[in-house]
């Protein structure tokens, strides 16, 4: 009789979601049960879920740590979201980092139209974009025509103008570089020195990305916004780093 055979099949690659997070303990608990509820498997995927608490004073990482499938890390004090999507980077071991805010605006489930795309396209990268509601209708209809429902004029009006910032900083336009939910493949990500630490960190990947020529495509997602009372935290101060940060970074991709 033929001896057995020893081999094993390779492990699934990974898909590692890097939730940075401060004072969520409103929607951390739902935000992850529809993260572990996502599956991968027909993607031949499995998800590695990785939560920084960026030093929230609330239950935000008791939340968190409650789920056997998560992996918490906890940071000392709150050093500002980039600071913790960097350390979740340092942390990810997956093939694929996704990173995704810790509230309830994105909806997990468009993980999966964005690793599709990703894999089958042979991109570096992969955005979410909000403002693509009219993905057949061009760029125009859709830059002036994307606001949500519930979403205030002056976030939508602050989004829409960075797309016209990082056009004239990169030579590429992106109808939503502030969109919580990027997709990368770890070779490309990883060995970028990130040195922000706030917001503008999503600036700095951008002109860092582009700047290195990756292939970057955005896709059509799901959008819920929040307001100031439920935790939004992003204000105008921000678009006036944002602005700063493209400057920095930037080198014409073409």
């Amino acid at each position: 009789m033929p001896g057995k055979s020893n081999t094993t099949s390779p492990p699934a690659e990974a898909l590692s979601i890097v939730i940075p997070a401060y004072q969520e303990e409103r929607f951390i608990g739902g935000l992850l049960a529809k993260v572990i509820a996502v599956d991968l498997s027909p993607l031949g995927l499995r998800k590695e879920i990785i939560v920084v608490d960026d030093g929230s004073r609330d239950r935000t990482a008791e939340i968190a740590g409650a789920f056997p499938e998560v992996t918490l890390h906890r940071k000392a004090k709150n050093e500002g979201k980039g600071s913790a999507v960097q350390a979740g980077i340092r942390i990810a071991s997956g093939n694929y980092i996704m990173i995704q805010d810790a509230d309830l605006e994105y909806d997990p489930e468009d993980y999966i139209p964005m690793l599709r795309a990703l894999i089958e396209g042979k991109l570096d990268a992969v955005y979410g974009s909000r403002y693509m509601k009219y993905p057949d209708r061009g760029r125009l209809v859709n830059f002036v025509s994307s606001k949500h429902p519930g979403q205030s004029l002056t976030a939508y009006a602050g989004g829409q103008s960075l797309s016209l910032i990082a056009l004239a900083a990169t030579g590429r336009y992106i109808s939503d570089t502030v969109t919580a939910l990027k997709l990368f493949r770890a070779e490309l990500i990883r060995p970028i020195e990130l040195v922000t630490r706030g917001f503008e960190l999503d600036h700095e990947i951008t002109a860092k990305i582009l700047a290195r020529g990756a292939r970057l495509r955005e896709v059509p997602i799901h959008y819920h916004p929040r307001t100031k009372a439920e935790g939004k935290k992003i204000g105008a101060r921000d678009w006036v780093i944002a602005l700063k940060t493209f400057l920095r970074f930037s080198k014409r991709a073409g």
